[in-house]
This record gives structure tokens, sequence and C-alpha cells, in this order.
């Protein structure tokens, strides 16, 4: 049963408005769904609770950025996650949250427990939806963003493929509105694409295509495949994970060797 971490963006996930996107959310999980129909194990890594947050509450008194992040991640958590167990009942698929933090990633029983947790749920049929706890996570405790979460999962869990999903097809190499810009399809082992990456960060979230090369880069080292995929595009998963992979554009990082569990834990 091949296991795969998938991280959804939160430009993928929120409309122009900043508003979270119902209709997107649901069709991620009617691809989520389909690949557990394949015996596929999936691990989600969902960004969104902010802008479920920033949705349901007007605040009339200013907050610095820190303060903004704890109120709307408590409010959007509850939201996001009843949205996520609403959508995965109508399958009959059972989901848990998993909130985490950057010292639970160092070695030692915070990252023995947490490996622990995500296993119990996977032989027992559950999707573990991640995110960082970002109530009691601030400055130096934070994530990079959830792309960095996500290859530290993919790691500590032993994944096959990472899938990192965005709002555009992958890496290009050069502007991805330049007509002259191409999608680069395959990064093999060792291959830097340092020329084309822009430091720019997405306009929802607090990631980048610059944080996506180098999650991509360091996961793929440790032996899992990664691939950078549009998150907007209508059935990417289904398409990504089956005969029609052919109509799909994405970036595709090859891994350097095949992964074990044991391998990943070593390699953190």
């Amino acid at each position: 049963m091949q296991r795969i971490v998938i991280k959804v963006g939160s430009n993928v996930l929120t409309m122009p408005s900043g508003k979270l996107d119902i209709t997107r959310l649901s069709s991620l999980v009617d691809q989520i769904a389909w690949l557990k129909s394949q015996g596929y194990q999936v691990i989600l890594v969902s960004s969104g609770a902010v802008a479920c947050g920033r949705g349901e509450l007007k605040v009339e008194n200013p907050l610095d950025s820190v303060e903004q992040r704890q109120l709307f991640s408590a409010i959007g958590q509850v939201k996001l996650v009843n949205l996520y167990y609403d959508l995965f009942r109508e399958y009959g698929i059972h989901m848990g949250q998993v909130l985490t933090m950057k010292e639970n990633f160092e070695p030692g029983e915070q990252f023995d427990n947490q490996r622990q947790c995500m296993e119990v749920m996977l032989h027992n049929d559950v999707i573990p939806v991640v995110n960082e706890n970002d109530t009691v996570s601030v400055t130096e405790l934070m994530f990079t963003d959830n792309d960095e979460l996500a290859g530290l999962i993919a790691r500590m869990m032993g994944a096959e493929t990472l899938v990192l999903l965005s709002n555009i097809d992958g890496i290009y190499t050069g502007n991805p509105n330049d007509p002259e810009s191409k999608v680069i399809r395959k990064v093999l082992p060792g291959e830097s694409l340092e020329q084309y990456i822009q430091s720019s960060k997405s306009s929802a979230g607090r990631g980048g295509m610059e944080s996506k090369h180098h999650t991509a880069r360091v996961v793929a080292d440790s032996g899992i495949r990664v691939i950078i995929a549009n998150g907007k595009r209508e059935n990417v998963l289904v398409e990504l994970f089956s005969d029609a992979r052919g109509e799909v554009v994405f970036t595709e990082f090859v891994a350097e060797q095949q992964t074990t569990v044991a391998q990943a834990i070593n390699n953190q």
C-alpha cells in the first residue's frame, strides 16, 4: 500500500476575496476519496485555518501579525476541521486532526509519539489532517511554511510520494506569465534549479516556489519522490495517480533512492 503526503496551500484553498473556497475543498476531498479507493494511504497537510478564521470574525481593535495569526487560526481550525469531517463523512471516511510544532520533529519522545499517533490512524483507516499549531507557534517556533511541514511529515512517515499543490503547474524556466516559459517536467538527483527560482512569497500563505524547491530537493534526496502540481486543476490528483497522468503538467523531483520508514527516521 503506497503512502502519499499531500500538501495543499492557502492559494489553492482561498478565493481572491481571501475567503475559503468551499468548492475547491470539496473537490480535494473527492479526489482523496478516490485515492483511498485505489488503495493509497493518504496524509493531508492542509492550509486554510487562518483564512477560515478571517472570514468568520471582523476585528475592531488593531492586532499585530502574531495576534492575528493566533486569533484567526484558533477560530478557523474549528471550522476547517468540521468542513473536512462533513465532506469525508459523505464517503464513509474517518479523519483526525493532528496539530504539531517544529519541536516535535526533534529526535526524542515527542517525535516518536507523533509518528506513532499517525501510524495508528493510518492502520485504522483514518486520514490524518495535519497543520501547525498556530495558536502557540510564534516567531522562531514556527515552520517556515507548510511546505517545510509536509516535507518533515513525509520523511517521518516514510512516504513514497510527496505532492505539493500550488496555484501554478510547477517550476518554470521563467516567469509563469511569460508565454516563452516552460514547466520543468523532471528534476534528477543532484540537479539544481536555483537559476529558475524566484524568491517571492505566495499572496495568501507564507511560502512560495523557493520554499517548494528547497523542500522538494531535501525530500527527494532522502529517497521520496516529490511532485509540484496545480491544485486548482480539476481532478489533478486523479490525473497524477491514474492512467491519465500524461495529460497533466507538473514538476517531478526524482527520488535518489527507494526510502523505507527506517531510512526516513535515520534521515532526521
